[in-house]
């Protein structure tokens, strides 16, 4: 596969998390003919249709629809959490941009820490997700479709990509970059989320990366004022 650019962001002291952005829809991806491409677009609009319906207010809603709802919006938050990991994959290379204030040898250690720490993580989610599948396999007897089956299945195939991320990322070559931007963000970590919120917005902004404010502020604590 191609190259895949990773910051190292600072979420507190001493602390660090890998972080990605996929390519925007709007820069125009490259037309592909076939059905299996024309499914895939179909299903990834209904997707998001799908998260958007599940973050409007649900409170007048049944309790089953609230339960799909939160279901569909942990799904949401566990594809943010693992983008990175899924599409480290299938990278033979990668570029690490990391905090201007660490040296490319921490920046490498910092990286390699957390890439050990996610092949731990995941390997026992799987083993736990596995056995909730299992277990879960019971709920087939009662009417209707099996949600807390299919949650558990997402889940273990999310950990099983992840950790084959973590691992193939310790085999890619990597060239390290340093960021002043990714030092100032480190140094707002610390602060109530509404003193920081325009300033993360801001680097964000500068940095191209649309997504990251929110990733920063679900990692980053204090979480709130």
């Amino acid at each position: 596969m191609g190259h895949a650019v990773v910051y190292l962001v600072p979420v507190g002291a001493k602390r660090f998390e890998l972080y990605s952005e996929p390519l925007d829809e709007s820069h125009g991806p490259v037309r592909r003919a076939g059905i299996w491409h024309r499914l895939s677009q179909r299903l990834h609009e209904r997707w998001h249709d799908a998260v958007r319906a599940a973050r409007r207010d649900q409170s007048s809603a049944s309790l089953w629809l609230r339960m799909r709802e939160w279901a569909v919006r942990r799904t949401a938050e566990t594809i943010a959490e693992q983008r990175t990991l899924w599409t480290l994959r299938h990278c033979t290379r990668a570029a690490l941009v990391h905090p201007s204030d660490l040296s490319a040898s921490r920046a490498a250690e910092e990286r390699d820490r957390v890439l050990a720490a996610a092949r731990t993580h995941h390997v026992r989610w799987f083993v736990f997700d596995t056995v909730a599948l299992v277990v879960s396999g019971l709920l087939a007897l009662l009417p209707g479709p099996n949600l807390i089956a299919y949650y558990f299945l997402f889940r273990l195939i999310g950990h099983f990509l992840s950790w084959r991320g973590a691992r193939q990322a310790t085999r890619a070559a990597w060239d390290l970059r340093g960021e002043p931007a990714l030092a100032e963000l480190g140094r707002l970590a610390e602060l109530p989320r509404d003193d920081r919120a325009s300033r993360v917005d801001a680097i964000a902004t500068g940095l191209n990366l649309p997504r990251l404010a929110a990733f920063f502020n679900r990692a980053a604590v204090p979480a709130r004022s």
